[in-house]
């Protein structure tokens, strides 16, 4: 996390970064649950960057997840890990990942991916609508939230 920060503030990547620790959290902050329920504080991002290799619940877990959600159906989901398995491959964009990226070792590659994802993921490629209901008994969709990018 402390190199994804320093990549990201050394490719000028000045979107929020919302960090979660596993992914129990992750689904949590998705469903802006527990200490995740205030949603200016914790808005739903326009990016996820996801690990596969979380502890209590693994990413592939977080992302069958997510899918299965139709408020969060449209959420893009970038795979962002260590594996370069072509199973885990195959596996993440069966379950509906938008992009499988292997973290670089060195950290100006680092810098570089964090440059491309901007470039891509933040600035070329357009959002679509994210709506989540008000509360759990109202389904109407709220307006779609701006530009928080990522979080692992």
């Amino acid at each position: 996390v402390v190199l994804i920060r320093h990549a990201f503030s050394q490719a000028d990547l000045r979107n929020p970064l919302y960090v979660v620790w596993n992914g129990e959290e992750a689904i949590s902050y998705l469903e802006g649950t527990g200490k995740y329920s205030n949603r200016d504080e914790y808005p739903l991002p326009d990016l996820l960057l996801l690990d596969l290799k979380m502890p209590r619940v693994d990413g592939f877990e977080v992302l069958k997840w997510i899918r299965q959600r139709p408020t969060l159906a449209a959420l893009r989901v970038l795979v962002l890990t260590s594996s370069d398995e072509l199973r885990d491959v195959n596996r993440a964009y069966q379950l509906g990942a938008n992009s499988f990226l292997v973290k670089p070792l060195d950290f100006e590659d680092v810098v570089h991916l964090s440059r491309m994802i901007q470039k891509y993921w933040l600035r070329a490629s357009k959002t679509p609508e994210i709506s989540r209901p008000a509360s759990t008994t109202d389904a109407e969709p709220l307006e779609p939230l701006q530009k928080p990018a990522a979080q692992e």
